[in-house]
């Protein structure tokens, strides 16, 4: 494997670029900007109702947000003619044939122009609507596939999926790729066409029913969950991310096809703005609430490791294998990862967040001091669940008795008490596969890619080597203040 100049790469391509309004999206889209400025052009598919609609998506969840300052700064009087230039925003969705992307003008536009299609948009809820998620994460990524084959100039179809598609495994984890239809539970086979088929009567037979929505969205959710498991999956996230690559290896034809299985993915580790992040991501849920005085127990081994990459180490490999790879009629797949090269603990984490809020204490809305206590941690499922039972099953118990005793009159705050019981005990029975992980991700590809790049002048402007992480200095002084930054405020 060669790998040239990388920004060199970059200059004069076209780029289309599936779920731009995501964080992942983001990162990639102002670093390609920022290190490129003569990179042709960057498509963004937005989903909205027309190029009106899309357009201010994109002014108001991607460029405005904080991650664009360098190249405000960079760019200066110039930069709304530079990104007006350089971006175009495009009304669209994957899950609709031609990605929804009505004008048949500006399709064949795109044919002709596009170099490199990226596909970043997923549905990343461990608990989706099974209709949903096989048609953004299935279906959707075969919508991306067809329309990459359109391109006349097509050099690289690069698409991120999870590392978590391996399911729940012990010991290393390989860059392998899935065969079509491969479960894994042994004697299963994965029939893409079946799973849409057995949705399509489920949808008819809740409409014969008459369900309500309510209902309807309920049966979908535990339609995905079922069929996951049945196949050897945690939740219909990982199932279906695992489907979307099986026919992307399947239907790719000669076309090159890089997969990118990322890990647990979190906030900016150097470039450009250290600790950006958007939204709680998986372990941001804990700190959020830590910082508020919500969370006061942990569910997991905290010597067991967790396999965390920030954001920017995640694009900065995507790139590089695009320069890498383009061209190149095969597939390849990367984890990015560190559990292998750079392993950290859930202690780690843990103890950083109780001395970061013992140095920096959180007050109430009210101005109150919250006060900082160690966390409480729950190594087993067992000790969850007897945790819960006798700190929040048997006083529901009572208060049910208590509400029949006077006529269901608190009827709506036993039902609300109960339903948030079912959620926490949902979540928890969701994230638990997670939580007690014992594979690690091996990622000998990715150091293949990465040996490449050693003596260039590009390792440092694209790092995505996770033994340059010092854990207890990320979580202290970037990651943590960064999600209470852009998260909690």
């Amino acid at each position: 494997m060669e790998i040239g100049n990388i920004v060199e790469f970059l200059k004069d391509k076209s780029i289309l670029v599936s779920g731009s309004t995501g964080f992942l999206a983001k990162i990639f889209v102002e670093k390609v900007l920022r290190v490129q400025p003569s990179v042709k052009k960057l498509f963004l598919i937005v989903r909205a109702r027309d190029a009106s609609s899309a357009e201010q998506r994109f002014q108001n969840e991607v460029i405005s947000k904080d991650l664009f300052q360098a190249l405000r700064e960079k760019h200066g009087k110039e930069f709304d003619s530079f990104i007006s230039n350089k971006i175009s925003p495009i009304a669209g969705d994957i899950a609709d044939g031609n990605l929804g992307i009505k004008d048949y003008n500006i399709r064949e536009y795109l044919w002709k122009e596009i170099d490199i299609v990226v596909n970043v948009a997923a549905t990343t809820n461990f608990y989706e609507r099974y209709d949903v998620a096989l048609g953004i994460n299935v279906m959707g990524v075969k919508n991306v596939l067809d329309f990459a084959k359109q391109c006349t100039k097509i050099k690289m179809l690069l698409h991120v999926s999870t590392a978590y598609v391996a399911g729940v495994q012990e010991g290393i984890i390989t860059e392998k790729p899935f065969h079509f239809g491969e479960a894994l539970k042994p004697d299963l086979k994965v029939d893409i066409g079946e799973e849409l088929r057995l949705l399509e009567e489920t949808k008819s037979q809740i409409h014969d029913e008459k369900k309500t929505k309510e209902a309807e969205k309920e049966a979908m959710k535990e339609l995905g969950i079922k069929r996951a498991r049945i196949h050897g999956w945690p939740n219909t996230y990982v199932f279906t991310k695992a489907m979307g690559e099986m026919l992307l290896g399947h239907m790719r034809g000669d076309l090159p096809l890089v997969i990118i299985r990322p890990t647990i993915i979190t906030s900016i580790y150097n470039d450009p703005l250290p600790g950006w992040i958007e939204g709680a991501r998986t372990i941001d849920s804990i700190i959020v609430g830590y910082a508020k005085g919500n969370i006061s127990s942990f569910l997991g081994d905290p010597q067991m490791s967790m396999d965390l990459i920030p954001g920017d180490m995640v694009v900065n490999a995507m790139i590089a294998s695009i320069a890498a790879h383009s061209n190149q009629h095969s597939q390849f797949i990367y984890h990015v990862s560190s559990s292998v090269r750079n392993p950290v603990k859930y202690s780690t984490l843990l103890q950083s967040g109780y001395q970061y809020f013992k140095k920096n204490p959180r007050t109430t809305s009210d101005g109150k001091t919250i006060k900082t206590t160690a966390i409480q941690v729950m190594k087993t499922m067992s000790d969850f669940k007897r945790y819960m039972f006798l700190r929040y099953r048997l006083p529901l118990e009572g208060f049910r008795l208590l509400n029949l005793a006077c006529c269901c009159m608190f009827n709506q705050r036993f039902n609300q008490l109960w339903r948030k019981y079912k959620f926490v005990m949902r979540l928890a029975e969701l994230y638990a596969p997670y939580a007690f992980f014992k594979g690690c991700f091996d990622d000998a590809n990715l150091e293949k890619l990465r040996m490449t790049t050693r003596d260039s002048m590009e390792t440092t402007l694209f790092d995505f080597d996770p033994k340059h992480i010092e854990w207890e200095d990320y979580f202290s002084n970037i990651h943590i203040p960064g999600v209470l930054k852009h998260v909690c405020n």
